[in-house]
């Protein structure tokens, strides 16, 4: 019995851009022969969140806060940022205790970021405790 082959042209499909647990969002550009995959191409990177449009309605003091949801590792460093570019341009004069203030809080932030990314490696590796561990310990 003669099998009847069907011929197609490959196909481009755009899967995602989807959020794989918490370790950025990615996007697969794949080739399609009918349903076998050709080709793959991941592309990451996606972290748009139209913060520049909200922005343009907003003075300084009212964005701050959504400048620290563009990362939820890093916020206190975004915060820093925006905070301090108006202070130089225009040269305000930051207290010494403000000052300290946010080292300390950049720091803590920093100690944070780095357990949040040692907690889901070691999960990734098999280790579950200690995720659990650190997971207590940013709390």
């Amino acid at each position: 019995m003669a099998q009847l082959e069907t011929r197609t042209e490959p196909m481009v499909v755009n899967f995602g851009p989807h959020h794989p647990s918490m370790h950025g969002v990615l996007r697969l550009v794949v080739t399609l022969d009918g349903e076998n995959v050709i080709d793959c191409e991941p592309v990451i990177g996606y972290l748009h969140r139209g913060m520049e449009k909200i922005a343009e309605n907003r003075t300084n003091v009212m964005y701050v806060p959504y400048v620290s949801r563009m990362d939820y590792a890093a916020g206190m460093f975004y915060e820093a940022i925006v905070v301090n570019a108006p202070e130089r341009l225009a040269n305000i004069p930051v207290p010494k205790r403000a000052s300290y203030i946010r080292v300390l809080m950049l720091e803590l932030n920093r100690i944070a970021n780095h357990l949040l990314w040692l907690g889901p490696f070691l999960a990734d590796v098999g280790a579950q405790t200690p995720f659990f561990y650190i997971l207590e310990k940013e709390r």
